[in-house]
């Protein structure tokens, strides 16, 4: 039997698809942002970093959204 959540943690909202949406700037470096975390965003001279500093942003973006009991938006369900 799986037991069911009481309530959604770090860890559940971090596993969830959210949709990263990435744009390149024609001078160079890159944008970044969580399609469904409002504000939740970043900027990064390489791909990898961006990637990196999104993934921290989304961290640091729902452990204050439980921190201050505050809605966290979850991703659309795709089939």
């Amino acid at each position: 039997m799986f037991k069911e959540r009481k309530s959604k943690d770090l860890a559940y909202y971090l596993n969830l698809p959210y949709i990263i949406s990435i744009q390149s700037y024609p001078d160079g470096g890159y944008f970044a942002e969580v399609k469904e975390l409002p504000g939740c965003m970043t900027e990064a001279d390489t791909k990898e970093e961006l990637w990196e500093m999104i993934e921290e942003a989304k961290k640091i973006w729902i452990e204050t959204a439980l921190e201050e009991k505050v809605k966290i938006p979850e991703p659309e369900k795709r089939t």
